[in-house]
């Protein structure tokens, strides 16, 4: 049987050879490891488990004591161990094994709702799994605006996904070749049955065994080490950066972090982080998310009065062209001088048009400078122009009718 796609296009006989897909994975994440220890391997090296003796002394395995003024503790994270009763026994993968597989389960139940789990879990049923994912939160991506991760959660479902929200879970279990996961709805016991259950719960710091307490260095198991805005520890000549400060588990995040330790810890210098516009991310789901700047559940939070304007990719001329009208885009900006405060995207390419938002506020642009901007037609990028164009709209007088223009305060 032939079906025929939104462009018209007929598709049959398709397969997928995950042999070879697990295969390819391997060697590009070998060739960039690779390339980057090549350019470790051009300093002094030192191979082992690593301990502090003391705040100026570290050793390295039973061979080295190394001595000096001060350290970059960059450590990073491991995953998160489960607490849900019988699932070790029960058996499960994690992102790790997942990325590992060479045959794809027949179905899976996804514990959690986070990018891990979104990503992965997506990954999964358009491979063929049947997959059904369990989550505490009303939607997916509890840190996420409602609206985003309320869309997102509409189009899991849209393509087959079940998304169960609202749960605690109870145990897990085997049965005979089915595993099973026993929770609860609104008081109600459920269960959920599969070949396999993929726990998504996330990372923790890799804090263990490291001996930060002969160091002076406060942390927690779970909430990882302390640092001030300098990236200094409790120890003021030791230092931390990336995940494992537990703060923003994010690779360009670790890698600013890692600039600003070194620069102070070499220079003795005083530089802060400043993650207004570093903590932009984006979530490599279908569509793709991406946030910059100040969340509106932050604005709405922290009492903050905003504008803001939204244009649906269902509206976007070239979104149409190539049938990709899922999501939005939303811009918020200040009531007063229209500085942009932040952005986010549920759409095509989130990932790549979010840059053009964060080089905008890099310079502190307003919103009438934006729209502004020439935007090449057409062109997904030009969605950008209209809510920046409905914000500068509401900054003077708000036209009359439209029902896409809104002003929103924090103040209800």
């Amino acid at each position: 049987m032939r079906v025929r796609r939104a462009l018209g296009v007929y598709a049959q006989g398709l397969s997928t050879d995950m042999p070879f897909i697990a295969a390819r994975k391997r060697r590009l994440v070998k060739d960039f490891a690779d390339y980057r220890i090549d350019g470790i391997e051009k300093f002094p090296l030192y191979t082992g488990a690593a301990r502090f003796r003391s705040p100026t002394e570290l050793a390295v395995g039973d061979e080295f004591l190394l001595e000096a003024a001060s350290f970059i503790v960059a450590t990073g994270s491991r995953l998160q161990e489960s607490a849900l009763p019988g699932l070790v026994q029960t058996g499960y993968i994690d992102s790790d094994a997942l990325l590992d597989l060479e045959e794809v389960p027949e179905s899976v139940v996804v514990l959690g709702g986070g990018y891990t789990a979104c990503e992965l879990g997506q990954f999964l049923a358009r491979m063929g799994s049947k997959s059904t994912i369990l989550i505490r939160s009303a939607h997916l991506l509890t840190e996420a605006d409602d609206d985003i991760g309320s869309a997102l959660t509409e189009y899991f479902r849209e393509e087959g996904i079940e998304v169960v929200t609202g749960t605690t879970l109870l145990s897990a279990e085997r049965r005979g070749a089915m595993k099973v996961v026993r929770y609860q709805v609104g008081g109600e016991e459920r269960e959920a049955a599969a070949s396999e259950i993929f726990f998504a719960h996330g990372r923790v710091p890799d804090v263990d065994g490291l001996d930060l307490e002969k160091a002076g260095v406060d942390y927690g198991s779970l909430s990882g080490i302390t640092v001030d805005e300098t990236l200094r520890t409790s120890s003021p000549n030791i230092f931390a950066v990336g995940d494992v400060t537990g703060e923003y588990m994010l690779v360009h995040v670790a890698i600013y972090q890692g600039e600003v330790a070194a620069r102070n810890a070499c220079l003795h210098g005083n530089e802060t982080a400043e993650y207004g516009l570093v903590s932009a991310g984006t979530i490599f789901t279908d569509p793709q998310v991406a946030v910059v700047g100040m969340r509106e559940k932050e604005l709405k939070r922290e009492g903050v009065a905003y504008v803001r304007g939204r244009y649906d990719f269902s509206d976007h001329g070239k979104a149409q062209c190539l049938a990709k009208t899922k999501g939005f885009v939303k811009m918020m900006a200040d009531p007063n001088d229209g500085r942009i405060l932040g952005a986010a995207i549920i759409g095509p390419q989130g990932s790549e048009l979010i840059h053009e938002v964060i080089v905008a506020m890099n310079y502190r642009a307003t919103v009438d400078q934006f729209m502004r901007i020439p935007h090449l037609h057409p062109t997904l990028a030009e969605i950008w122009t209209y809510p920046a164009e409905l914000c500068a709209a509401q900054l003077g007088k708000k036209r009359p009718g439209d029902e896409q223009l809104e002003l929103a305060t924090s103040v209800s």
